[in-house]
């Protein structure tokens, strides 16, 4: 069996993880989210290289990973350079869909919806004009739907008309100027890929999960097995949780029995 980390800010890799796990239903997750510098958008550039790398650091020698997920479209934009030159084993990275979109889309019309932080990113624009230089982008970055999403998860309510409003510039196009296919570029979107389905008729809706645990299965295929004799999943958290009981039932809902805290130890 191989034991393989999923690191995000806050609860939107658990959409990772999800489909992940539906390739790889053999290995051991564990899930850190750093819910102390939870959101990642407002943190520096240098802050987060240096509060990543020591944190997957830390937790990576006291667990011995097979192989790591970042997901986190943010964590992965700003770090995965750093976080390669440090650490030994296979790290793999959750960016915008851009190159499958750019493939995939018949008018060259893409959307592309992302929080302001990974769209302000280099790796994103570098994304862009590598694999899309051909397509018109309509981007959209908004904060609030990585809450929405995340509400949802927790209450099971969705802000439909909140949504709507979100994606409008999508739709506030001529027909024929529209884009026939959307990337969601953050982990949380997928958990209300249905709504945006419905809001946003006649567009492909594409995000990262399939594509990464495909990913994942070739990268560690010839990792070494760990000696485990049954996996026993583990979820971990970073500071205070002021709803623990709330996080505690959404983590149950992907597996894992209890929510335990990380110790930090980390010089920022």
């Amino acid at each position: 069996m191989k034991r393989v980390l999923f690191f995000d800010s806050g609860v939107g890799g658990l959409s990772i993880l999800r489909d992940v796990m539906k390739l790889n239903p053999d290995i051991e997750p564990y899930y850190l989210f750093d819910n102390e510098c939870f959101p990642y958008g407002s943190k520096s550039e240098n802050f987060l290289i240096n509060r990543i790398k020591n944190l997957i650091q830390q937790i990576n020698s006291e667990f011995n990973f097979n192989a790591i997920v970042i997901a986190c479209n943010t964590a992965s934009t700003v770090a995965l350079p750093s976080l390669r030159s440090v650490i030994n084993i296979p790290i793999v990275g959750v960016v915008p869909a851009v190159k499958p979109a750019a493939k995939l889309s018949k008018n060259k019309i893409i959307g592309l919806l992302a929080t302001p932080g990974t769209l302000s990113r280099e790796y994103t624009k570098n994304l862009i004009n590598k694999f899309a230089s051909d397509c018109r982008l309509i981007c959209v970055g908004d904060a609030m739907l990585a809450v929405i999403a995340e509400t949802r998860l927790t209450t099971g309510i969705v802000d439909k008309e909140s949504i709507r409003k979100i994606v409008q510039p999508f739709l506030s196009e001529r027909l024929d100027e529209r884009p026939d296919t959307v990337v969601l570029g953050c982990t949380h979107y997928p958990f209300v890929k249905d709504v945006l389905a419905e809001l946003l008729p006649n567009m492909k809706i594409i995000d990262s999960g399939e594509a990464i645990g495909r990913r994942v299965r070739d990268v560690i295929r010839n990792t070494p097995i760990q000696d485990i004799k049954k996996a026993k999943p583990r979820a971990f958290y970073t500071g205070h949780l002021l709803d623990y009981s709330g996080r505690l039932q959404m983590v149950q809902k992907f597996g894992f029995e209890e929510l335990e805290n990380f110790s930090v130890n980390v010089n920022n």
